[in-house]
């Protein structure tokens, strides 16, 4: 299960991280085609949203790596998990199905790992 969680953290950090760039770098009229939320937010939220992402992804993986402070991991993995939590809202209420159904799976992965490293597998 050990290994497991490190794989899951892996590729959370790869898909937040790199939505995180995208999002704190881009400018809204490159982000549009991809991410038509981006309609719904100022450039500011867009950045912030876009640091959230990429502060999340950095938590996932230095703190365990590195030994230090390693309880930021799973508040890293909670962190995320809200924060698809609300990504999942701006999403209905856009009725973009098939984003929310992404949320829904980044929210239920960063909650195995919010588990696992509060619980059994903690470091």
């Amino acid at each position: 299960m050990n290994v497991f969680l490190w794989v899951l953290q892996a590729v959370l950090t790869a898909v937040f991280g790199l939505a995180g760039i995208m999002h704190a770098t881009q400018p809204k009229e490159k982000l549009r085609p991809m991410a038509p939320w981006v309609e719904d937010f100022t450039l500011t939220q867009i950045r912030l949203i876009g640091a959230v992402e990429l502060l999340g992804a950095l938590g996932l993986i230095l703190p365990a790596v590195t030994g230090i402070a390693p309880i930021l991991t799973p508040l890293a993995a909670t962190g995320l998990a809200i924060t698809m939590l609300g990504a999942a809202v701006t999403h209905i209420r856009r009725k973009e199905p098939t984003a929310i159904a992404v949320n829904v799976v980044l929210l239920a992965l960063a909650a195995v790992i919010a588990w696992g490293r509060f619980g059994p597998y903690a470091f």
